[in-house]
């Protein structure tokens, strides 16, 4: 996979200012007003400043959180976890392989009734839905 590299007046040019928020800066968009949180549209996401391949809509469930969950990424390589120490605590963050953008954190042992026991929370704003072709 190539990785994409830019400088961060490149990324501010490329993204709106709360994707360069999220993607960027390691924001979170507010819980409920993502527009994937509820979405059932079959499909692949992308991550929104790059463009690879994240998460597949198969993968995809109800967690009730607020934000979209999925309980595996659609590649090992896809996405890198890395451990984050802000807020007092520590999670697991998600990000993309190809451009180091923020996209969520991924939470374990929660009980949801998926293979994986993961609930990998990623914010809409990180991700652009492509629809599968009917």
């Amino acid at each position: 996979m190539e990785k994409v590299e830019l400088t961060d007046a490149e990324w501010r040019e490329r993204l709106a200012p709360e994707e360069y928020k999220v993607l960027r800066q390691a924001g979170t968009e507010a819980p409920w007003t993502g527009e994937y949180t509820d979405t059932k549209t079959v499909g692949v996401y992308r991550c929104r400043a790059c463009g690879a391949e994240l998460f597949r809509s198969a993968e995809k469930f109800e967690s009730h959180c607020g934000w979209p969950s999925f309980y595996q990424p659609s590649s090992d390589d896809a996405v890198v976890l890395v451990k984050d120490r802000t807020l007092g605590m520590v999670r697991i963050e998600a990000r993309c392989a190809r451009c180091d953008s923020h996209l969520g954190h991924v939470f374990e042992g929660e009980g949801y009734d998926v293979p994986t026991d993961q609930r990998w929370c990623i914010n809409s704003v990180s991700l652009t839905l492509e629809p599968a072709e009917s």
